[in-house]
């Protein structure tokens, strides 16, 4: 079962100012990725309502077919796993070493992206496989449910205090819905901040060429808006800044929408703003961007060498939090 992740914790000074940084690392979860949690949670709903007949299928950008894969293999279910072209290569090689069915769509949308080309795929196969399921990771509300029930919770058990900002990459929205969703049950004065990749339309705004996967989307988030959060906007170059500094002075190689969001929390803090307590929900490991983020020639084909305009603080301590040992 998912859940119960670690948090490294670093003290970090910026201009005379000390602040708490935490890092939720959803890379421990079973299948390497927070969507572990959205994939059971998701499944769960599906095999509740008997729906389960002719197999699944769902569009993904990598870490949701992997956990989807393992656990449909798990349940003697077929899975069809929709990829596109920026789908890392190494992920969909795990996702096929789970028994997955692998349909690339390769037709780009009217955005730039592959998105909408995807979801179009499902529905015409839905058309004329009635048998066929499709969580739809995009709409179902036992994706919010998954961090309202499981995410959120275990920060507010970890961390002794209520300063609290939690920073959360967008691509569904479904972090993002979930935690704010706690908050408001719960009357917490927590500032959840989305981090989005700049060309993406998750939040709104117009498109444009992105180089990150897991972040942002060609389409506008069914969850969350990006008038109802605040909210930052991050380059690529930015977020493999970010993944080298959290390598080199954490100890830690975290995916690239970690690295994203990572590079969010540090522009806020940079502008002013940040609690007590700022925590950033990374979504996966380094294991899986081999190929892609922590790869130079990657790094020289998207030209993403140059220096980010970034400014690191300085860790002056670092520490683990074990969640298994906090929750009972």
């Amino acid at each position: 079962m998912p859940g119960r992740t670690p948090m490294v914790k670093a003290v970090v000074g910026y201009h005379g100012r000390t602040t708490n940084l935490w890092l939720k690392l959803e890379q421990e979860n079973p299948f390497g990725s927070i969507k572990d949690r959205v994939a059971y949670s998701l499944l769960g709903t599906i095999f509740e309502t008997g729906l389960l007949c002719g197999g699944i299928i769902e569009s993904t950008s990598g870490n949701l077919g992997i956990a989807l894969a393992r656990y449909s293999q798990i349940c003697g279910v077929e899975f069809t796993a929709v990829v596109d072209p920026r789908t890392s290569r190494m992920l969909v090689r795990q996702m096929r070493s789970a028994d997955a069915k692998i349909v690339e769509v390769t037709n780009p949308d009217e955005t730039g992206g592959f998105l909408l080309s995807r979801l179009a795929y499902i529905r015409d196969r839905m058309a004329v496989e009635d048998t066929l399921v499709w969580p739809n990771q995009y709409e179902n509300p036992a994706n919010p449910r998954a961090h309202t029930e499981g995410t959120a919770p275990e920060i507010h058990s970890a961390i002794p205090s209520d300063d609290l900002d939690v920073f959360l990459g967008v691509s569904t929205g479904g972090t993002m819905r979930g935690f704010t969703d706690y908050v408001t049950r719960n009357r917490l004065p927590w500032r959840c901040i989305a981090v989005d990749e700049v060309g993406s339309i998750a939040l709104g705004g117009p498109p444009a060429t992105r180089s990150l996967n897991g972040i942002g989307a060609s389409r506008s988030s069914s969850f969350v808006s990006g008038r109802d959060c605040p909210n930052v906007r991050v380059t690529a170059r930015e977020a493999v800044a970010a993944c080298d500094w959290v390598a080199s002075e954490l100890g830690v190689r975290v995916g690239g929408s970690s690295g994203a969001t990572v590079a969010g929390a540090l522009r806020w803090m940079r502008e002013g703003f940040g609690a007590e307590h700022m925590v950033v929900v990374c979504p996966d490991g380094g294991e899986r961007y081999e190929d892609t983020i922590y790869s130079q020639n990657w790094r020289r084909a998207k030209d993403l060498t140059a220096r980010a305009d970034l400014e690191f603080p300085e860790v002056r301590s670092t520490s683990v939090v074990d969640n298994s040992l906090i929750l009972t």
